[in-house]
């Protein structure tokens, strides 16, 4: 049986998709920071998306990945966190 850790690193040998996942980190980092943060606020899912205003099931897609968040959401779930959305170029 392979392991997730096997499989990534066998995906991680073809180029193409190791470009896309490398073109795609910004994206997971920003998805890994919210959930670290909403973690360590002792917070669920549900508890976040009434903080925001909105349902569980559009926290669970943006941590899922399958939600391209705005700015201002970003922002706003910043807030929610306790933190600060910092932009950098």
């Amino acid at each position: 049986m392979t392991n997730f850790s096997n499989l990534h690193n066998k995906w991680m040998k073809d180029l193409k998709f190791k470009k896309a996942y490398d073109d795609l980190e910004p994206e997971f980092a920003i998805v890994r920071a919210m959930i670290k943060m909403r973690l360590k606020n002792k917070m669920s899912q549900k508890d976040l998306a009434k903080k925001l205003g909105t349902k569980q099931p559009a926290i669970a897609r943006f941590e899922s990945g399958a939600y391209n968040p705005t700015i201002s959401f970003l922002k706003k779930l910043s807030t929610a966190l306790g933190g600060k959305l910092e932009i950098k170029i």
